[in-house]
C-alpha cells in the first residue's frame, strides 16, 4: 500500500536548466530507495512539476552541507555546474547554511562555494570546480590511449574529433566552426551512449569565437539538450585550454546564458572556477504518492 506524502519544493533555474530543490537538510523525506523513481517522475514536463533535474539538500559529515542530483531520467549525476550554484543560493537563503563561503559534499568531491550577497539575496555564485582528469581510465572511456585528446572517435560510421575530460563527470567537447549545422538531437545521443563511454558522456559542441569566448551547445546525459551545463562549460575552457585554443579567462555563452571560467594550475593539473548567477523560481506544495 503507497503513503501519501506533503511535499514542499522549490523550483530553481541556473541559465535555463531547471530542477526541482527538496530540502532533506533535517529529515528525510524521500526514501532512498524511492529517489530515482519520485524524480524522474518530478521531472517529467506536462505531468509534474518539470524539470531537467532534482537536487536534494542533505546533511554532511565531511562538509557543510551535501548535494545530490539526478538526472530526468532517474540517474544519479557526480556534478552539476548550474544545479550546485542553486544549491548554493537555496541554503543561504533558506538559512540552511547561512555563510558567504561553504564546502559542499557531492559524489564528484568536494566544492568550494563563494557566494556574492547584496540585501540577503545571492546574486552570483562562485564555484571552486576543482581540477580536471584527462585519462581515459578516469573520466571513464574505454581507450587504448591514456589521454583521448582531439582525436577520432567514429560515430555513426563518420569520424569525429573530439576530447575526453572528466571534472567529477565525463565530457565529450567537440570543437566545431559553425554550431547552427550540428545535429545535435542525432549525435547527442549517439555520443552520448556510444560504447567508448561505459558510464556514458555529456556532449558539447563548441564554437570558438576568439580566444577569451566560446559558444556551446549540450546533450547532457541523462536530461537530453540543456539550456545550459556549468560542469560541460567548465570541461570546454580546461579542454580549450588545453589544446591552445583558449585562454585563462573566458566567456561561455550558452542558449540561457553566460558563464565566466577561469582556468588554474595545480600540482600539475588544470582546474577552473565558473561564476555565475542561480534563480529562485517559485516554491509549491505537491501531494505525493511513496
Amino acid at each position: 500500500m503507497s503513503e501519501r506524502i506533503i511535499l514542499l519544493f522549490h523550483k530553481m533555474h541556473g541559465l535555463g536548466n531547471d530542477y526541482v530543490v527538496i530540502d532533506e537538510s533535517t529529515e528525510e523525506l524521500i526514501p532512498e530507495d524511492k529517489k530515482s523513481e519520485i524524480a524522474a517522475e518530478l521531472c517529467t514536463r506536462g505531468f509534474s512539476v518539470g524539470a531537467d533535474g532534482v537536487i536534494f539538500v542533505s546533511p554532511s559529515v565531511e562538509a557543510d552541507i551535501r548535494f545530490r542530483i539526478f538526472n530526468s531520467d532517474g540517474s544519479e549525476a557526480q556534478m552539476c555546474g548550474n544545479g550546485i550554484r542553486c544549491f548554493g543560493k537555496y541554503v543561504y537563503e533558506n538559512d540552511v547554511v547561512k555563510q558567504k563561503k561553504m564546502t559542499v559534499e557531492t559524489l564528484g568531491g568536494t566544492k568550494e562555494l563563494t557566494l556574492y550577497v547584496e540585501n540577503g539575496t545571492v546574486k552570483s555564485i562562485r564555484v571552486d570546480m576543482g581540477t580536471a582528469t584527462f585519462k581515459t581510465s578516469e573520466v571513464p572511456m574505454d581507450s587504448e590511449e591514456e589521454e583521448f585528446i582531439d582525436q577520432e572517435l567514429m560515430v555513426d560510421g563518420e569520424p569525429m574529433n573530439l576530447t575526453a575530460i572528466s571534472v567529477g563527470n565525463p565530457h565529450a567537447i567537440i570543437f566545431n566552426d559553425n554550431l547552427k549545422e550540428v545535429a545535435l538531437d542525432h549525435l547527442g545521443p549517439l555520443i552520448e551512449n556510444h560504447e567508448a563511454f561505459p558510464e556514458r558522456t555529456n556532449v558539447h559542441f563548441v564554437g570558438v569565437v576568439s580566444p577569451q569566448e566560446v559558444e556551446m551547445l549540450t546533450w547532457e546525459r541523462g536530461a537530453g539538450f540543456t539550456m545550459a551545463c556549468g560542469t560541460g562549460a567548465t570541461s570546454t575552457v580546461i579542454a580549450g585550454y588545453k589544446l591552445g585554443l583558449l585562454q585563462k579567462d573566458v566567456l561561455v555563452h550558452l542558449p540561457g546564458g553566460d558563464l565566466q571560467i577561469t582556468v588554474y594550475e595545480k600540482d600539475g593539473n588544470l582546474g577552473a572556477f565558473m561564476e555565475g548567477d542561480a534563480v529562485s523560481v517559485f516554491e509549491g506544495i505537491m501531494e505525493l504518492d511513496l
